[in-house]
């Protein structure tokens, strides 16, 4: 149901799915997908949590024994890089980015949390081995999300189609971000 959901929006964009859209894309009843979901906006949130987590399960440091803060840079700095060419994101952001709002707004979302947890154990390990300066992870963690979100979500925004502000340009001054305030 949730990849019926994802082919729906894809297609029409949130505001106009339905769920009888995607009961029928699923090939269930109706019933089926009301039992589960209210409402297009609790199955999309269940569907963007689906979606991002997969982006973060992928771009997560491996923790091989290298220095924590390079691969920690280079992980982020990839996941924004997988987030802002994941077809479902750029959807949204293109056609419904009002879905986005309680996100950066209101409240966090299951995805948001589940970085946080990733970015806090990363940053231990990094405290660990000396790679990333001392301070409270959690704290730390927080900031890192509100400056990767605000690259994800806006740098397609300040680019201005300038060849010089390019995603890869943006890609590089994450880095240099992320890698200095970082350091020790």
């Amino acid at each position: 149901m949730l990849d019926a959901a994802r082919d729906c929006v894809l297609a029409v964009g949130v505001r106009r799915t339905t769920l009888t859209d995607v009961a029928r894309r699923a090939g269930v009843s109706r019933m089926t997908i009301y039992r589960r979901w209210p409402d297009v906006r609790t199955l999309v949130a269940d569907l963007m949590t689906r979606e991002w987590a997969d982006v973060v399960a992928r771009v997560t440091p491996p923790g091989d024994g290298a220095p924590v803060r390079p691969q920690a840079v280079e992980a982020l700095v990839a996941g924004v890089a997988a987030l802002r060419g994941h077809p479902l994101f750029h959807k949204i952001l293109e056609v419904d980015p009002e879905v986005l709002l309680p996100y950066l707004l209101q409240r966090r979302g299951t995805t948001q949390d589940t970085m946080l947890r990733a970015f806090e154990k990363t940053l231990r390990a990094g405290h660990r081995d000396g790679t990333i300066r001392a301070g409270d992870p959690a704290r730390q963690a927080r900031a890192v999300l509100l400056v990767v979100q605000s690259f994800a979500m806006s740098g397609h925004i300040v680019a201005d189609g300038v060849p010089a502000l390019s995603p890869e340009a943006f890609d590089d001054e994450l880095r240099q971000i992320l890698d200095r305030y970082l350091a020790p």
